[in-house]
């Protein structure tokens, strides 16, 4: 990493200010903090811009750190809209748009994570560089529980959530799940999952989330891939960071997408569950700054794009073990993929 000098701006400068904008007649909240080179934070499914918590003041000591909530999430309006990925990155334009921000290293968790594929899919020129985080839409593995909750049946259990003490009684036992699972993946998970099952019991949030959760999974999967767009970012720096533990997302998509994008980084907290974030905050941001420090932005060619378009991907450029690369391709051949 390169030496920096200390950063000695008071504390109150970088906590992270809750603000809106009204976009498309809807209301976009955000948190916004520090100045210098820009950083997108994009959250999960069901989750909001305070899973950054734990890292978003610190990266703002150098940064200026975007963390929304998408809509139908947290604090942003939650009207009847389109909820689909593509979408997501249309509404990320356009709050950088608002905000007179042009060009963004977007770091992007879970859903965040194809939402963040899809953003640099849809606008490269506004891209720097790519950091996904146990990323949804690598291939169509999931956790049955989201399976599930795609379902008809799935979005009548969520408006359960709303009876007296059934929420209470489902984080009761949670926590004593999370004291018999200890340190596994779902032990490591299960707090964050409880935190985000708190906010779903409002009508229009679990209503939001079910349509949200139908455009990325049905009952047999994620509904579409990103392998087979991978080769888009070979001018970009990507780095890919995963918890071993992962019980939402496998970790095995972390090899994949290493595999399938090319000069991409690959970090694997050890032990860690779906929010290595959360789990090892200081070393979250050493790799976030590390990286950003040992790669330039990325320049926007489009004949470079045109090139790749027409040429494809190539098998030659898939890197890893015999054992990943042949899932990579059965994963493109027999996966549900993107027509955007």
């Amino acid at each position: 990493m390169t030496e920096r000098k200390p950063n000695l701006r008071p504390v109150r400068e970088l906590t992270p200010s809750l603000e809106y904008r009204t976009i498309h007649g809807y209301r976009r909240a955000f948190r916004l903090a520090g100045s210098g080179p820009a950083l997108l934070l994009i959250h999960g499914i069901g989750d909001n811009s305070t899973t950054w918590n734990t890292v978003q003041a610190t990266l703002a000591q150098r940064f200026t750190v975007i963390a929304p909530d998408l809509l139908g999430h947290g604090k942003s309006d939650k009207p009847r809209a389109d909820y689909s990925v593509a979408a997501y990155a249309n509404g990320m334009r356009d709050l950088l748009s608002v905000l007179d921000i042009d060009r963004v290293t977007v770091i992007g968790h879970s859903l965040g994570g194809g939402v963040a594929m899809q953003f640099a899919y849809q606008f490269p020129q506004l891209v720097e560089r790519l950091i996904l985080v146990g990323a949804g839409g690598v291939t169509k593995d999931v956790n049955i529980a989201l399976r599930f909750a795609s379902l008809p049946m799935g979005s009548e259990a969520l408006a359960l959530l709303r009876l007296p003490l059934l929420l209470p009684a489902l984080q009761a036992a949670g926590r004593v799940a999370g004291m018999v699972f200890g340190s596994t993946g779902m032990g490591r998970d299960l707090p964050d999952v409880l935190r985000i099952l708190a906010d779903l019991p409002e009508p229009t949030a679990s209503w939001a989330f079910a349509r949200t959760l139908r455009a990325v999974v049905d009952w047999r999967g994620q509904v579409v891939t990103m392998l087979d767009r991978c080769y888009l970012t070979e001018s970009v720096p990507v780095q890919l960071i995963w918890g071993s533990h992962d019980s939402v997302i496998p970790v095995s998509h972390a090899r994949m997408a290493h595999a399938a994008m090319p000069g991409s980084r690959l970090e694997i907290f050890d032990g860690s569950g779906h929010f290595p974030f959360h789990d090892d905050p200081d070393r979250f941001v050493e790799v976030v700054e590390r990286f950003i420090d040992s790669t330039e932005p990325a320049v926007y060619d489009q004949d470079l794009l045109r090139n790749l378009l027409r040429t494809g991907i190539s098998e030659g450029a898939i890197s890893g073990s015999l054992d990943t690369r042949v899932a990579v391709l059965d994963a493109m051949g027999a996966d549900e993929r993107s027509a955007t």
